[in-house]
C-alpha cells in the first residue's frame, strides 16, 4: 500500500506570507519518494493554497509513476481531507481550483483520505519548512525559484 502524507503553511503571516509545501511518499511505511516546493509570497498565498499544491504535486507525481496500489493519503488539514473526500462544500475560489485537478489525477485509482494530527505528520510538515527556508535563501541570494523531488 502506498501512503502519501502532505503539508502547507503560510509564514510568517496567513495570508500574504510565503506559501510552501513538503509531501512524503512510502510503500508499506518505507520512504520512496519526498518533494517540497514554495508556491510564492504575497497576495493570493494562503496555508490552503500551500495545502493544496503539496497534495497536488504528490498527485502528479503518483500519477507520473503510474501507481496502481491501494492509496491512502493523510494530512493535517481538515478542510482539504473533508473537501477532498466530498464532505464539505468546495466554495472558494482556491477549492475550485485545486480540488478537480487532484481529483482528475487520481481518476481510477483506489484512494482514501484520511485525517491525521499534526504529530502524526512531521515529515510533511518538515519538508515545508525546508520548502520555505531555501525559498528566503534564495530570495536573498538573487533566485526566486525553489523545489525539489
Amino acid at each position: 500500500m502506498i501512503t502519501v502524507y502532505f503539508d502547507g503553511l503560510c509564514y510568517p503571516k496567513n495570508p500574504g506570507g510565503v506559501a510552501a509545501y513538503g509531501y512524503l511518499i512510502c510503500r508499506d511505511k518505507e520512504p520512496i519518494w519526498k518533494g517540497f516546493g514554495a508556491v510564492g509570497e504575497g497576495r493570493g498565498m494562503t496555508n490552503n493554497v500551500a495545502e493544496y499544491e503539496g497534495l497536488l504535486a504528490a498527485a502528479r507525481w503518483l500519477n507520473d509513476e503510474e501507481i496502481d496500489e491501494k492509496i491512502q493519503i493523510r494530512g493535517d488539514s481538515e478542510l482539504v481531507i473533508k473537501q477532498m473526500k466530498g464532505e464539505y462544500r468546495v466554495n472558494s475560489a482556491t477549492s475550485k481550483r485545486y480540488v478537480p485537478q487532484i481529483k482528475e489525477l487520481l481518476v481510477g485509482k483506489e484512494v482514501s483520505f484520511q485525517w491525521v494530527p499534526r504529530e502524526k505528520n512531521e515529515e510533511a510538515d518538515r519538508l515545508s519548512r525546508v520548502a520555505y527556508e531555501s525559498y528566503v535563501r534564495r530570495k536573498k541570494s538573487g533566485s526566486d525559484s525553489v523545489s525539489a523531488n
